[in-house]
């Protein structure tokens, strides 16, 4: 079986189905002996039809170990008693005041082989039992938990690459549902472009990779040169600022339709027209000539009464910070919902609107202790 995931990717055995997957941080945490979580019953989510959420229960589990302070992955044991005491986790997300908190346990995570479905894999991993959630959390952005995904050694991909189970790489695949699938160990077609990751603070701790330049269909924009975030857990992109002016009075400039203002949205190129006007692709040049092509960069609001409402779904950093570059979906964004338990309006998983909120500071270096080691090298490109 290992000898075979050399060369196949795996994929979670059950429940693979996934809302909020984020490579912009490491540690996969659940809803555990809960004190302060999200509803997890099925009735407060229109998405999960009639199948409630599961609290984990390590002591229910006869594979769970403590994970103690003594353990080398433990950040947080400065702040331990003693270095038998089970290491506690606090991780803080961009969107304000969002953040999950509790212990650390030591579990198995259930994998097969996509190519072979009767394989199967049992993996040790590192699992945050989630006992209080804050902020958006608690709204229901990711009731379920999130699995980080980014480059530190307390990451699944890097336990399963440590492991020997598959080779040091991961896929994402999202869905016009929100949803999507992970293929670990899948390393793409032998014609995948790719680019170098940048190290922060001289260390490896998230997908950042350095963009030589941004181009308009076949114009490219001079003094456009940024680094920026890969994180699958952003919906949309950010740019810094003077980047950011440049290529959306851009855009702006190939857009043949009427301004429509959207109070209290998000983003500040929004229109409204009767046919959708055909906008050039966005493309994000890299080193060695590789590039990243953004097709379709409006996002489409609402269409009623032969009216189509969209916007330039781009938002400016903070002066003097990096880019990030989200999962942008080419969708019709659902209508605002009411908060978790109203019984008359189902709180979705997540929606979009909820997602585009959280300010652009990266939850790959907020709240975050860097890895002293790393294996991932590059960033594929489609």
């Amino acid at each position: 079986m290992n000898l075979g995931a050399k060369s196949q990717s795996l994929v979670p055995s059950e429940g693979s189905k996934t809302t909020l997957d984020d490579s912009g941080s490491d540690l996969l945490w659940i809803p555990c002996n809960c004190v302060q979580c999200a509803p997890l019953a099925s009735t407060y989510y229109s998405s999960l039809a009639t199948k409630d959420l599961n609290e984990y229960n390590p002591s229910a589990s006869t594979t769970s170990k403590v994970f103690p302070c003594s353990h080398k992955l433990c950040e947080s044991a400065p702040a331990c008693e003693s270095p038998k005491e089970q290491c506690p986790y606090t991780v803080s997300y961009a969107s304000y005041n969002t953040s999950s908190s509790g212990l650390l346990v030591e579990d198995v995570l259930h994998l097969a082989y996509s190519a072979k479905a009767s394989s199967s894999v049992k993996a040790r991993i590192v699992v945050g039992c989630g006992k209080k959630q804050s902020g958006k959390f608690l709204e229901g952005i990711a009731p379920d938990g999130v699995m980080g995904l980014g480059p530190g050694e307390i990451s699944v991909p890097s336990f399963l690459a440590k492991a020997g189970l598959m080779r040091n790489s991961f896929s994402m695949c999202f869905d016009e549902e929100d949803s999507g699938r992970i293929y670990f160990g899948d390393m793409g077609p032998s014609t995948q472009q790719s680019t170098l990751f940048l190290p922060y603070n001289n260390d490896f701790v998230a997908y950042i990779v350095g963009v030589e330049a941004c181009c308009i269909g076949n114009s490219c924009l001079k003094q456009t040169n940024f680094t920026t975030l890969i994180d699958s857990g952003q919906s949309f992109t950010f740019l810094p600022e003077v980047i950011y002016r440049e290529v959306a009075l851009e855009i702006d400039s190939h857009i043949n339709a009427t301004v429509k203002k959207i109070d209290g949205g998000p983003w500040e190129y929004c229109y409204e027209t009767s046919v959708m006007p055909k906008v050039p692709a966005i493309k994000l040049k890299f080193s060695s000539n590789n590039s990243f092509l953004i097709h379709k960069p409006l996002f489409v609001l609402q269409r009623s009464q032969g009216l189509v409402q969209f916007c330039l779904p781009i938002s400016a950093t903070e002066e003097g910070t990096g880019g990030v570059i989200g999962r942008q979906e080419d969708k019709i964004a659902p209508p605002q919902e009411a908060s978790p338990g109203s019984p008359s309006s189902p709180n979705p998983l997540p929606t979009e609107e909820q997602q585009s909120r959280s300010h652009a500071v990266s939850p790959a270096i907020a709240g975050k202790t860097p890895s002293k080691h790393h294996q991932h090298h590059a960033a594929s490109l489609p």
